[in-house]
């Protein structure tokens, strides 16, 4: 694959300037490599109808789906107030990822030194459920 960490951290980096957040004023960015080589990028939107916002993660994750895409390799996210700082995702943007990664996917999180630390999905969301496609039969 073709697409370096580096371009990922920039797009996260791009994106999240982009984020609608006049509520919390903690704007995140994503960007995501799928298998296909492919980069999909997003960023929170929030809404005064709390919690009807969204998280960049999981609309980044929609970006790439939309795309035909459907699997992730590599997604980094960043993310703060005014200042970047570590940001993890939340419980349900975890699952999200989960649906469409594999063992060998690597989340990687801006760390409140400026650098990336990667996590596998078993390390964000221990003993995590899927299920099975039906089976025909």
């Amino acid at each position: 694959m073709g697409t370096s960490v580096n371009i990922l951290l920039q797009k996260a980096l791009e994106v999240r300037s982009k984020a609608y957040a006049p509520y919390s004023s903690y704007s995140v960015g994503c960007a995501l490599l799928d298998d296909q080589d492919g980069v999909h990028v997003a960023c929170n939107v929030e809404n005064a109808a709390f919690p009807l916002g969204s998280c960049a993660e999981a609309n980044a994750v929609g970006a790439m789906v939309a795309s035909g895409a459907t699997r992730i390799c590599t997604l980094v996210i960043v993310g703060g107030f005014s200042s970047l700082e570590h940001c993890q995702p939340c419980g349900g943007c975890r699952q999200r990822i989960q649906e469409f990664a594999d063992a060998d996917t690597r989340v990687l999180l801006l760390n409140d030194s400026g650098e990336l630390d990667a996590y596998s999905m078993e390390e964000l969301l221990p003993n995590s459920f899927s299920l099975d496609p039906p089976t025909s039969g």
